[in-house]
């Protein structure tokens, strides 16, 4: 299939990006790499009348050192991480997911911002920018404003981004060298989205994410509360996706709780 007919806006700066998505605010979307939103227009599924392209912005590839923490713009890509490009505050942790996503073509293209924004339930930036615990900064015209990962991401494709909103970035603590952290994933394919992912970083803060189990990554708030004081972690798996999984799946479940299990045994260097 191909897309229903669009006009298409291609902003020299972030403010004409931002006055542009203002004017257009209900039928525009924005297109950075386009690897998810391409094939949802060739599909009709994601109507749009205007495609505002901010791919070549470089303010959104701004990277700045903040002291104790790094502001990463959204407009970085997959392979920036990967490649050592972009900085990775969470120990190697950002640089192991990027490796990880899809192929080398995509994550050439595909960029961090990108990724949150779509807000697939078993994507990966997502999960591990909540696992790190990073703010996005998001800016409209004539305004700006901070929010958590967990308050951004709402549900299936669904984040608290007000219309006109674009993300501009992300505010992400450095990790003190102590810090051990994990990714283990699990996809029936090489390139798909995950399974099953689980995301775990301990150290000053604790904190252990599972995507792909319900509608937008999560954190297993029992779960990393027991890992951070040293109780038994593996025990409170099943309460905590008790509270997530809406309708009991076995090898689902199974298959949670060992991608879970195993990103505890890594940062516990078992």
């Amino acid at each position: 299939m191909k897309p229903s007919p669009f006009d298409y806006a291609r902003p020299a700066s972030l403010d004409l990006a931002l006055a542009t998505m203002a004017e257009h605010a209900d039928s525009a979307s924005l297109i950075a790499g386009g690897q998810s939103l391409v094939p949802l227009l060739n599909l009709r599924m994601a109507p749009s009348e205007l495609i505002v392209d901010i791919s070549r912005l470089l303010e959104l590839r701004e990277i700045r050192d903040l002291g104790d923490r790094v502001f990463l713009g959204a407009g970085l890509t997959h392979a920036m991480f990967e490649d050592g490009v972009a900085p990775d505050p969470g120990n190697g942790l950002m640089r192991k997911t990027a490796e990880n996503i899809a192929y080398r073509a995509i994550r050439c293209h595909g960029t961090i911002g990108g990724s949150v924004a779509m807000a697939d339930p078993a994507a990966d930036w997502p999960a591990v920018l909540l696992a790190l615990g990073a703010v996005a900064i998001l800016r409209s015209e004539g305004a700006e404003r901070r929010v958590t990962m967990n308050d951004l991401l709402v549900g299936t494709y669904e984040t608290s981004l007000h219309q006109g909103e674009i993300i501009v970035g992300f505010e992400i603590a450095k990790l003190p060298p102590t810090a051990r952290t994990s990714y283990i994933k699990f996809n029936k394919k090489v390139g798909a989205f995950a399974t099953s992912l689980a995301v775990a970083v301990h150290g000053e803060t604790t904190r252990v994410v599972i995507a792909g189990a319900g509608s937008r990554a999560r954190i297993l708030r029992k779960t990393s509360e027991a890992l951070a004081t040293g109780a038994d972690a593996i025990a409170c798996i099943g309460g905590d996706l008790d509270e997530i999984m809406s309708e009991p799946d076995a090898y689902l479940r199974q298959l949670h709780v060992t991608t879970i299990t195993r990103a505890i045994g890594e940062v516990l260097g078992a």
